[in-house]
């Protein structure tokens, strides 16, 4: 692949639904702070050439600690997030030079080479592609009042993750074109400009650490997969 790419790993979130009064991103699993799961693979993968961590200032010196023990094979970068993940991903974008980024979530330890080059490889044909995975379970659209309006058809349901990867110049512009809108994700700007998303289907081990029962989930494929 000829373009060049920036991997960019979001450790900037207030870990509000973890509820532990900690960046959940700095607890650890065998041993291993939850970031450098994430930092390893993009430090190892053949494709990115140099990665941006968006972090909280009040998490910039232990942050810098973590990183100075790790062997580095890239250069790596580090921005302060925003007040939203959207702010946070703004900045990031903006600090790198790459043609692509590929935006993951730090809170997502379990991330593959796999996710990355499976994505990177539809960039000749898309401005961005995504991970997902088939919802298992119908899921059902409500109004105000919590009550059903529709029911999605689980064949061509999916729920979207990370990593997710752009055109990187497309966009900033679209984060300055719809600064004012809501958005769940980056890939939601392109599809409010009628752009196409390739979805690539990735696993199930793929867990987002959301609350600490997640903890213990991602620890059990943490032994399995000797990660």
């Amino acid at each position: 692949m000829k373009k060049t790419v920036s991997g960019i790993i979001l450790l900037a979130g207030n870990s509000t639904r973890y509820n532990q009064n900690i960046n959940k991103n700095l607890e650890k699993i065998d041993d291993k702070y939850i970031m450098s799961y994430s930092i390893d693979v993009f430090n190892e993968n053949e494709f990115i050439n140099d990665i941006i961590l968006v972090v909280r200032e009040k998490d910039l010196r232990v942050i810098r600690d973590i990183i100075a023990n790790i062997n580095l094979k890239k250069n790596i970068q580090i921005v302060l997030g925003g007040k939203t993940r959207g702010e946070s991903v703004y900045n990031a974008i903006t600090a790198s030079s790459s043609d692509i980024v590929v935006i993951h979530d730090g809170a997502r330890p379990l991330i593959k080479h796999e996710y990355i080059n499976n994505c990177l490889s539809y960039m000749d044909e898309y401005k961005g592609a995504i991970i997902g995975v088939k919802a298992k379970d119908t899921i059902k659209i409500i109004n105000e009042l919590g009550e059903v309006i529709t029911s999605t058809n689980r064949t061509n349901t999916y729920l979207a993750a990370t990593p997710q990867v752009f055109d990187r110049m497309l966009l900033i512009k679209l984060y300055n074109k719809y600064h004012d809108k809501e958005f769940t994700d980056d890939a939601s700007l392109l599809e409010m400009d009628k752009y196409k998303v390739k979805l690539v289907e990735g696993d199930y081990t793929n867990i987002k650490i959301t609350t600490p029962d997640d903890i213990e989930i991602v620890k059990e494929y943490v032994k399995k997969y000797n990660r």
